[in-house]
């Protein structure tokens, strides 16, 4: 019969340490990457096609 308890599994540690790196660093940098990506997007659109028009 297996004695050991199911929180002191060796990934578990490695898990929160997972969880941890993407909430605080991985999620943040993502969401940074694409909205800057699509700023300069529509910035390069507007160099080449020029600004939004009324009309």
């Amino acid at each position: 019969m297996n004695n050991k308890s199911y929180d002191s599994a060796p990934g578990k540690g490695r898990e929160w340490l997972s969880l941890l790196f993407m909430t605080l660093v991985l999620f943040p940098l993502l969401s940074i990457i694409c909205v800057g990506g699509y700023g300069f997007a529509v910035w390069m659109l507007q160099l080449v096609f020029g600004p939004p028009g009324h009309g």
